[in-house]
């Protein structure tokens, strides 16, 4: 006979999968470190634009947080393959992370001289959100966008309404080299 309020289960299920997918994301960053410089990069999470705001409703649209993006360039292809893990306070100012990868169509063009580029393309992803599906891992694909030169540049998503208590809303994170934090030699 079961008490009220039992749970069979030995863990705290949503916590386990967060604690899991932190780990999942040290290890990302782990094994990235050893990754070429010019290729690795620090996340830092910081903007949401909300569209279409109910009202009433204020959101946290300060949405601090940090992760890595490993891009896989090849000089010679104008696609960037890429692997990215990150977490951050969402617009409820819960902790949400996620880790995934994508690709990026990548256009260069020059802004007087210095040269820039301007990638349009996907990112796939495994994420946990407190105050989405319970805390439990779902799937999800967005578009990616990212604005930027050779050591710095802005990535940026659109995330559409997906729950009837959401909103639309433009996602931006400042993606920096780790070459800018490296001595020169």
């Amino acid at each position: 006979m079961e008490q009220e309020g039992f749970a069979p289960i030995a863990y705290d299920q949503p916590r386990w999968w967060s604690l899991f997918l932190a780990a999942v994301l040290l290890l990302a960053a782990a094994l990235c470190a050893t990754a070429k410089a010019d290729e690795m990069h620090l996340l830092i999470n910081g903007k949401a634009i909300h569209l279409n705001e109910k009202p009433g409703v204020h959101y946290n649209e300060s949405n601090w947080g940090a992760g890595f993006q490993y891009d896989m360039a090849d000089k010679r292809s104008d696609w960037v393959p890429f692997v990215a893990a990150s977490g951050f306070l969402d617009s409820n100012r819960n902790a949400s992370y996620y880790a995934g990868g994508g690709t990026l169509r990548r256009y260069y063009f020059n802004l007087g001289d210095t040269r820039m580029h301007a990638d349009v393309g996907g990112i796939a992803f495994l994420m946990t959100r407190k105050g989405f599906r319970n805390d439990h891992p779902f799937f999800g694909v967005l578009p990616a966008f990212s604005l930027g030169g050779d050591k710095i540049s802005v990535n940026m998503t659109f995330i559409p309404k997906v729950d009837p208590k959401a909103v639309p809303l433009f996602f931006f994170q400042l993606k920096i080299s780790f070459d800018l934090f490296q001595s020169s030699r």
